[in-house]
């Protein structure tokens, strides 16, 4: 599973970053996180708000950030399409 992430630099307090990987360990399932700086990607995943979670090249949600709850609901949910 790939998982990327956009946000905005500075914003450690409620990281998406951080929330991934408690989702990610809560559920169980390995997969390697990176943060996404480079614009031209960002730009080709049509993104124009961050935060943003992209999963197997598919954006999941942007421009709001998601507590560790729902980001784990979202995993349980897609689980199958993720794999």
């Amino acid at each position: 599973m790939k998982i990327e992430v956009i946000e905005n630099v500075g914003k450690i307090r409620n990281s998406i970053f951080g929330n991934v990987l408690e989702a990610l360990k809560e559920c169980g399932v390995n997969g390697k996180v990176v943060m996404i700086n480079d614009i031209k990607t960002i730009m080709l995943y049509g993104v124009k708000s961050a935060p943003a979670l992209i999963i197997n090249g598919i954006v999941m949600f942007a421009g709001t950030s998601l507590p560790t709850e729902k980001i784990i609901k979202l995993l349980q949910q897609n689980f199958s399409t993720f794999t």
